[in-house]
């Protein structure tokens, strides 16, 4: 099927990690302008930027300061005119497990700031633009975190919650009013996609147990780690108007079939009193 995406400029925020940087080699394959957003991982964006090609730029800032995220887009416009999609996947997942009686404050706010103030400042300075071009859909890239929580976690499940529900569905009535259909447009889009445990490095390590691996698969229908082509292929779906021109607001979760989290393990449990 064709995407119809060739020659759309597509922004991809934390391009430089595992699943960014698949989304953004997918969206480079279907013939879009892809702009690659880093914070810290400047070398692997712009060596992704190279490999990609003309048609890509990597573009720094840190997405929870205003200033340099109305700088991203004036980037980004100066360079190709206007932004057709938004990949909202910058964020941040600390990886000790650390339950919330024994979390500072300190992470319980970087962690909001960095998942969803972010995407708050990204959204908010895309949908300006969608205003102007009365055309623009934006993908969210949440967590199954977000949607069935996860222990040790507290401070990412709930940021990621609040992309994956109250922000796509309340997003998804504003952006109609300032995109409106019309007879030759489906109108402006917005939805989720809440990866589960995925084959990227900031998760490699605890991956390589085997025991967690038997942990975060055991309520999955498809017992297997998801891969960044998993995900890629999903945003490239929902990014495309002719493809998914009628599905808006929507939370999409790519994990297997999850049914939710493995809380005790057999020998945990006395079933005695049970």
């Amino acid at each position: 099927m064709d995407s119809q995406l060739a020659g759309k400029v597509v922004l991809v925020t934390g391009a430089s990690g595992g699943i960014g940087s698949a989304i953004a080699k997918a969206f480079a394959a279907e013939g879009a302008r892809v702009v690659l957003h880093y914070r810290n991982g400047k070398g692997a964006a712009e060596k992704l930027a190279s490999e990609l090609g003309r048609n890509s730029v990597a573009l720094g800032a840190d997405l929870t300061k205003e200033a340099q995220v109305r700088r991203l887009f004036a980037g980004v416009l100066k360079r190709y005119g206007r932004v057709d999609t938004l990949i909202a996947n910058a964020g941040f997942w600390e990886t000790k497990d650390i339950p919330l009686h024994e979390m500072s404050l300190q992470q319980w706010n970087n962690t909001v700031d960095q998942v969803l103030t972010s995407a708050f400042l990204s959204l908010r300075e895309f949908l300006g633009l969608v205003a102007k071009q009365k055309r623009g859909n934006a993908v969210l890239i949440a967590s199954t975190a977000g949607v069935f929580g996860e222990g040790g976690h507290a401070d990412y499940a709930s940021a990621k919650s609040a992309m994956a529900f109250g922000l796509t569905r309340t997003l998804k009535n504003e952006i109609s009013r300032i995109a409106p259909h019309t007879k030759d447009y489906c109108g402006g889009r917005v939805n989720c996609i809440c990866p589960g445990w995925t084959v990227v490095p900031r998760t490699a390590a605890k991956l390589k147990n085997a025991a967690v691996v038997k942990k975060v698969t055991a309520t999955m229908a498809l017992p297997q780690i998801g891969r960044p082509e998993d995900m890629a292929n999903a945003a490239v779906f929902l990014a495309s108007d002719t493809l998914a021109r009628h599905i808006t607001g929507q939370t999409l979760v790519i994990a297997g079939g999850m049914e939710g989290r493995l809380l005790w393990q057999p020998q945990e449990i006395n079933a005695e009193i049970c």
